[in-house]
């Protein structure tokens, strides 16, 4: 295995030892259980060199933790990308955040804003990725005992420092891999891991705003916002 999918299994293999205290209850790792599909995505539009990378934060219940693609609405994963694939359950899953992958009837938000104003801009997924990528900082989704998420930044800090250090250098093998011009953090935490990974690497790195509907200013125009926000980073979208 080489390339991404090189990256993404050491990286699974370096978070399989952690372990994370209340409120964390539950933890996916869809690298693991949706290895097939994710491996899928990597390989197919994951080819150096791309212009700008995309980072998002982690896996939404109803995306990248059912299909194993960064912000991975299963519409969009399946009718705009043509990926599909076996999708296993992580351990401990939690029953109201269960993981049918591509049987899933729910709806990730985010996911299909960002897909959705790609495929809207560029047509194909072609198009798209031949100079761009997006790829997620953290892979494991966390959840509490009655099922709420846990974003990252909320983690205890001596449970952040080894979860970070794995994500930075998966990040730092990635941006090495695909050569960005940018990166982009969708979102302020992931802006604020990729300003700190890559301190010294010959990269821009900027931020659009995350297309969550638990963000007031995303619900008001996200697209809109983010188009503007790619502009002033020079970024012909």
């Amino acid at each position: 295995m080489t390339g991404l999918a090189a990256i993404s299994d050491t990286l699974a293999a370096d978070l399989a030892g952690l372990s994370f205290s209340s409120p964390v209850a539950h933890v996916y790792n869809p690298l693991l259980y949706a290895r097939e599909p994710h491996t899928a995505y990597l390989a197919r539009f994951g080819s150096p060199p791309k212009g700008v990378l995309f980072v998002g934060m982690n896996p939404g219940p109803w995306g990248m933790a059912q299909t194993g693609v960064p912000f991975g609405e299963v519409a969009v994963v399946t009718e705009w990308l043509g990926i599909n694939g076996a999708v296993g359950r992580p351990a401990g899953e939690h029953p109201k955040k269960r993981v049918d992958g591509f049987a899933c009837r729910r709806s990730e938000v985010s996911g299909r804003r960002l897909w959705g104003l790609i495929r809207e801009r560029f047509g194909t997924p072609e198009r798209f990725f031949a100079r761009f990528f997006v790829a997620n900082y953290c892979p494991l989704l966390f959840l509490t005992a009655d099922g709420g998420n846990i974003t990252p930044d909320k983690l205890r800090r001596g449970e952040q420092e080894p979860l970070f250090a794995a994500c930075d250098l998966a990040l730092r093998r990635t941006v090495e891999l695909l050569r960005p011009r940018v990166v982009i953090g969708v979102g302020a935490f992931a802006e604020a891991r990729c300003h700190e990974a890559l301190e010294g690497f010959d990269v821009e790195v900027g931020r659009i705003i995350h297309p969550s509907p638990a963000s007031p200013a995303a619900n008001r125009d996200w697209a809109g916002t983010a188009l503007r926000q790619l502009a002033e980073l020079g970024v012909d979208f």
